[in-house]
């Protein structure tokens, strides 16, 4: 039987015009600013006139660990959201958007699959509505302003040896990981180590996903550290004179996007930091705008439970005084047996005991969601491989660990397939069981902080930092900044620091390479193992098989 690709399937959308989108959540045309006839973004002044009214109810979806044979997060956030649509609740999707460098990498795209995907789902791989290419605009003009003011006499007394602003490009580029800056002769300026970082992974990216209005981001990014002086004092955004400047760059792209389902359902895709080297959440200002217009928003959060979940939680929650109502964490049956050992070629045969083995996975993300107080549903994301063996294995394992697993067919049936998970799921928000509570205090030190999280997500034996990174943590506390949360940067294909670990692993460490403060988003990134804040390519990058066909349009693009 042959399948449509997600492309055929988005391209053969009946959309409807982006102010009818509109008005399912009440926002009139007044308030929309159309980019063409399908996407828009929603007014500051409309936002600014819905903040008295009640919150509708948080669901969060996550995953476990992301394995070749596929999860579908994105596809069951919206599956759910036209679930819920489909059995009378008024509902509403927010989502990330999706960065050039996976698209063209290995990743692909970030618009659900099958018939639960948003669309225009090539404009929202692609440059959609331009936010990314200002957050980038917005770095690289404070990079540029940093070099400008040193080279015109460093009145600040800059120490560039220690100048910890980096260069972004939304592209996967390993050459531009570690470079030589300044090179040429005087007039280019003074030689000095630099690198680039994703875009995804740039701090403004975060700030922009944290803020709550204009104000609150030209602050933010005026909190920046960018270097240190020869006494190490901190230099800020602010005092090279940037904030204001990047503040009129990001003036739109601070605006949430409202596009819509194939089933015609409203979506806010906005904000796309990663979560492995980010955290990985769409925006504040489009979640708690849906939520002020829907009774019910499904989000997601970046790859598996260990790292979106817990910082959506942590970090997205604690800012924003977010409390979700019910978890989602999506597994398949492919990669349960991924999980227990079957190769990726052997995945299409019944395994029942390879399923069995690899829900040890599934289960420890099941009670770390459940350490957050907060009740959790297992969505059966179906395959047309699956066994009604296999798939009750999965549904027998969750029941005995406290939970409910349900089958969902949204990507081959969209909504009709998802109705029985939504229906479940809006009965336990409504039922407000849901007794939300943040890992660790603002006042656990730092250092604790990252023990929390390996000891009680990962389940990590010990944290392994050197002196060096625990002095730069006591020296932060001394500063004020003892009160951030910490952004774990980790692989995402592990509970531990190796990628070829999967399962749910014990008798391990985390080693601790780096800790970047990141003072105007407000928390402190640890980066753990090798993980990278600029991807590379693959030996085959998705690129090479992306073009335009003899009609013009888009091929190659999942």
């Amino acid at each position: 039987m042959a399948f449509k690709t997600d492309i055929q399937i988005a391209r053969e959308a009946k959309k409807r015009p982006i102010q009818e989108i509109g008005e399912k959540l009440g926002i009139s045309s007044d308030d929309l600013l159309p980019y063409g006839h399908d996407k828009a973004k929603v007014s500051q002044r409309f936002i600014d006139g819905v903040q008295d009214r009640p919150d509708g109810k948080l669901i969060l979806v996550t995953a476990i660990n992301p394995t070749p044979a596929g999860e579908g997060k994105t596809t069951t956030t919206v599956g759910l959201g036209d679930g819920l649509n489909r059995i009378g609740k008024k509902a509403a999707v927010c989502i990330r958007e999706a960065s050039l460098g996976p698209n063209f990498g290995m990743k692909g795209g970030a618009a659900g699959g099958g018939y639960a995907q948003i669309v225009p789902m090539e404009e929202m791989n692609l440059h959609f509505t331009g936010d990314f290419h200002a957050i980038t605009s917005a770095h690289n003009l404070l990079s540029a302003m940093i070099d400008n003011h040193i080279y015109w006499g460093n009145e600040l007394d800059i120490d560039i040896r220690r100048i910890t602003w980096r260069r972004v490009v939304d592209m996967n580029d390993r050459a531009l990981r570690q470079i030589t800056a300044s090179l040429g002769g005087v007039s280019n300026g003074f030689p000095r180590e630099a690198g680039f970082d994703i875009t995804v992974a740039s701090e403004v990216m975060a700030i922009l996903c944290l803020a709550k209005d204009l104000k609150d981001l030209q602050q933010r990014l005026g909190d920046m550290i960018v270097a240190y002086r020869r006494d190490r004092t901190p230099v800020y955004a602010r005092d090279i004179k940037a904030d204001g400047a990047m503040t009129v760059l990001l003036k739109d792209a601070m605006q949430p996007n409202l596009v819509q389902t194939l089933e015609n359902n409203p979506a806010f895709v906005h904000g796309g930091p990663f979560a492995n080297i980010a955290h990985g959440c769409n925006s504040v200002i489009a979640t708690t705008t849906a939520l002020k217009l829907a009774d019910y928003v499904v989000t997601e959060a970046g790859f598996g439970a260990d790292l979106g979940a817990e910082k959506f939680m942590n970090i997205k929650c604690r800012k924003a005084g977010l409390a979700p109502s019910v978890v989602v964490v999506v597994a398949t049956v492919r990669a349960m047996k991924m999980n227990g050992g079957v190769a990726k070629a052997d995945l299409g045969a019944e395994n029942v005991e390879a399923v069995k083995q690899g829900c040890a996975n599934l289960g420890r993300h099941v009670e770390n969601v459940k350490s957050f107080g907060v009740p959790v549903v297992v969505a059966i994301n179906h395959f047309v491989t699956d066994t009604d063996a296999e798939v009750q294995t999965i549904k027998d394992y969750v029941s005995a660990h406290g939970a409910e697993a349900i089958l969902s067919r949204h990507w081959e049936l969209g909504s009709e397939g998802s109705a029985d998970l939504a229906t479940r799921v809006a009965e336990i928000a409504d039922g407000d069981s849901a007794n939300f509570a943040p890992l660790y205090d603002d006042d656990m030190p730092l250092f604790q902080k990252i023990e929390t999280v390996a000891k009680r997500i990962y389940r990590a034996d010990e944290v392994l930092a050197d002196q060096k990174i625990r002095n730069q943590l006591k020296d932060w506390e001394a500063q004020g900044y003892g009160h951030l949360p910490v952004c774990m940067a980790k692989t995402q294909y592990s509970f531990t620091t190796d990628p070829d670990r999967r399962g749910a692993p014990t008798g391990f460490g985390v080693p601790v390479r780096e800790v970047r403060l990141s003072a105007g988003a407000g928390f402190v990134v640890v980066i753990c193992g090798e993980i990278m804040t600029m991807p590379g390519l693959p030996r085959v990058p998705s690129a090479e098989n992306i073009c335009l066909n003899a009609d013009g349009d888009v091929e190659g693009l999942f």
